[in-house]
């Protein structure tokens, strides 16, 4: 069951197009990557999807309502997480998610019950009462998904969901997201720049570049447009032509005094390889990364900086509405 469908779905600024003809469908209970540099066009698309901005053309749906004639039904059935942190400070964790409660229109006879069960999902029962400024940062993100999922939405939205946290911190929050999506079957559709976290927590990964998605695909699958496997060999002059000519070579490129390979099987291979290449000086194998494929669709890394489309979804909306839209 489609929770999330768009078709052709289109924004432009001016003569700058945003979002070019998007088309998804993302299942009950998927935990959606999408994934592209800055400027890509996926703030748009996500700003769009939650009724912050308006399409152009085309159109798009959230668990059945229509993005445009139904934005209030819409609002009701996501959730959303952002980038920069939103909540009170000077309440406690139990307030925020009763303030959230009480603005989400949660049933009086349901509230309390919902409220501990969310807390308990993001192991802050015991913290429940004290002010969330003497949380770490893990905390205030744990809390920040508790209250996106405190009213039940058919889709979250996360932006950067562990910008800036530890590495084990942020281990353990994609752990709550698994663990939510799971438990509360909630659709789930993130934006990340951790790439390695996106191939392990997404089950689909939609990568987007200049307003389009030019790869949607499960992450393992994906990968598999390398190719093979990466071999970088350090030698003084290797012999290119010569390494093209193997048939189990994919692809060559040269970097000042290394060679990159994209080969089948490097494992059995490999002995071969070296065999035709003189001074050798070190050789290194790894099987391709999901950031492997992004820059080879997209020419880029995904962290680099454009001027479009960058910062969070609160940046999106004032730029938004500054431009009067």
């Amino acid at each position: 069951m489609s929770i999330i469908e768009t078709k052709v779905l289109t924004k432009t600024y001016g003569r700058i197009q945003a979002v070019r003809g998007i088309d998804l469908n993302i299942e009950k209970g998927e935990i959606f990557g999408l994934l592209g540099p800055n400027g890509a066009g996926k703030t748009t698309t996500i700003g769009m999807l939650c009724t912050i901005i308006r399409p152009t053309s085309g159109s798009a749906s959230i668990a059945g309502y229509d993005i445009v004639k139904n934005p209030a039904s819409v609002r009701r059935k996501v959730g959303i997480v952002f980038q920069d942190p939103t909540l009170d400070t000077v309440l406690t964790g139990y307030e925020n998610l009763k303030l959230h409660a009480l603005l989400y229109g949660v049933p009086a006879n349901l509230r309390e019950k919902r409220i501990r069960e969310m807390l308990e999902l993001v192991d802050l029962a015991d913290r429940c009462n004290d002010l969330t400024r003497t949380y770490s940062g893990g905390m205030r993100r744990r809390l920040e998904l508790a209250r996106g999922l405190l009213h039940r939405p058919a889709a979250l939205f996360l932006d950067e969901p562990t910008l800036g946290l530890d590495p084990q911190t942020r281990t353990r929050i994609w752990d709550y997201i698994k663990k939510m999506a799971q438990k509360e079957q909630t659709t789930v559709v993130l934006t990340t720049h951790y790439m390695e976290e996106a191939e392990r927590v997404c089950d689909r990964v939609g990568i987007i570049d200049h307003g389009r998605i030019i790869a949607l695909d499960a992450p393992d699958n994906l990968k598999e447009l390398m190719g093979g496997d990466l071999v970088v060999i350090r030698a003084q002059e290797p012999p290119a032509k010569k390494i093209k000519a193997l048939p189990y070579v994919k692809e060559v490129k040269l970097d000042k005094d290394a060679i990159e390979i994209t080969m089948k099987d490097a494992h059995l291979h490999l002995p071969e390889l070296l065999s035709i290449i003189p001074d050798v000086e070190c050789v290194e194998i790894r099987v391709p990364t999901l950031s492997d494929v992004f820059i080879r669709l997209t020419g880029r890394d995904i962290r680099e900086d454009s001027a479009e489309d960058s910062g969070s979804w609160i940046d999106s909306v004032a730029r938004y509405r500054q431009r009067g839209n």
